[in-house]
């Protein structure tokens, strides 16, 4: 008589999350910075657009909390193959600060407190795509993660999520920013591991 029962299938297996390709799953939150940590209090942060006619729009901290806040829950995905899934987060929505913008632009960089910059088309900050988030978890975004706000754009890697960001300046004809010039992909979608110019 055999142990097991004809038909017995033991304990069903989890799915594993679907991840890009290249990428492990983590539950921590590494903390990767080009640069120093900057220091920016609140009652000096502003956010700016600029067009690329010179027209620029200005939000400080408390029109930023005023503006109609999304919470989204998001999987990251960083370049140096960390995935962390069913992040929540709280922000105002690119749709929001773009809106009533005239522009003929296809392209912004964003830049941050500390000077970093990275390039994205600008269809990608649009449709329900990208935030500046300024909460994590519940709490306010620590300064190690680009607190007091950073730019959230969940479906690339992470280093187009520019950390501490400041604003955004609209663009005709793209620019690369600090890590593409540096050699890393002028798009980085994870799902297509675009890493480094060539993927």
């Amino acid at each position: 008589m055999g142990i097991v029962s004809p038909g017995f299938q033991g304990r069903p297996r989890t799915a594993e999350p679907a991840l890009p390709p290249g990428q492990y799953l983590t539950e921590d939150w590494p903390v990767l910075s080009a640069g120093p940590t900057p220091k920016v209090p609140l009652d000096t942060w502003e956010f700016v657009v600029s067009t690329e006619t010179g027209a620029e729009f200005r939000w400080s901290w408390s029109e930023l909390m005023g503006l109609p806040q999304d919470t989204p829950t998001l999987d990251i995905h960083c370049v140096t193959r960390w995935s962390k899934l069913g992040t929540n987060w709280q922000g105002v929505s690119l749709d929001t600060l773009l809106e009533g913008i005239d522009t003929q632009a296809r392209y912004a960089l964003a830049h941050s407190y500390g000077g970093y910059t990275t390039n994205l088309p600008l269809d990608d900050l649009r449709g329900g795509r990208a935030w500046v988030a300024h909460t994590y978890e519940g709490g306010p975004l620590p300064a190690e993660h680009g607190g007091p706000a950073r730019l959230l754009v969940p479906h690339l890697y992470f280093w187009k999520s520019a950390k501490w960001v400041r604003g955004i300046r609209l663009l005709v004809d793209d620019q690369p920013g600090f890590w593409e010039t540096a050699g890393y992909h002028d798009y980085g979608d994870p799902w297509r591991e675009q890493r480094y110019q060539g993927d």
